[in-house]
């Protein structure tokens, strides 16, 4: 009875530890790009009625200001990455169709590592700086990041899909200046 207890004891261990069922659980997530802000109500009040409506400015759209293509680490990962500043001046960082297992405890990373290829990839990721995004909201689909007020983006180069329970990276992207 006791190696029996010890066996169950184990067993649920190592399945919460684990958690392999994610390896066939995918979590589809479709976010839009965040736009623009909508004219208030104020802001068009203020208008000249004299004014033709075609006169009322027309917000700036979002500008992609860096990216990259995911590529594969510890597991298969594909997709693309941007940094994209919106029109209010703050930026968002946004994964596009992104591809990747699931896992027990994904983060996204911003980081200064350099992106490598195979298993040189997987261990550099926690050795720099690094900026946590928060939890992987699902292993497929577009999903967007906003990033902290002051980030300083020119001490970032890369970002990863970070596997924080084994710390591997699933999948990193260097990012391109545009």
């Amino acid at each position: 009875m006791a190696v029996v207890a010890v066996v169950l004891v184990g067993l649920g261990v190592g399945l919460a530890w684990f958690q392999p069922w994610k390896l066939f659980v995918d979590e589809t997530v479709r976010e839009a790009l965040p736009a623009a802000p909508a004219p208030t109500a104020s802001a068009a009040s203020t208008q000249s009625p004299a004014a033709p409506a075609s006169a009322a400015p027309t917000p700036a759209a979002p500008r992609t200001v860096a990216s990259g293509e995911l590529i594969s680490h510890e597991h298969a990962t594909s997709g693309t990455v941007k940094l994209v500043r919106l029109p209010d001046g703050t930026h968002t960082l946004r994964l596009e169709n992104l591809d990747t297992s699931n896992g027990p405890d994904l983060r996204v990373w911003l980081t200064d590592a350099p992106v490598k290829q195979g298993e040189a990839g997987w261990h550099v990721f926690d050795d720099g700086r690094y900026l946590s995004l928060g939890k992987l909201k699902g292993n497929k689909g577009d999903q967007n990041y906003a990033l902290p007020e002051g980030t300083d983006l020119t001490k970032y180069t890369s970002v990863s899909i970070w596997c924080d329970r084994f710390d591997v990276s699933f999948g990193a992207a260097e990012l391109t200046r545009i």
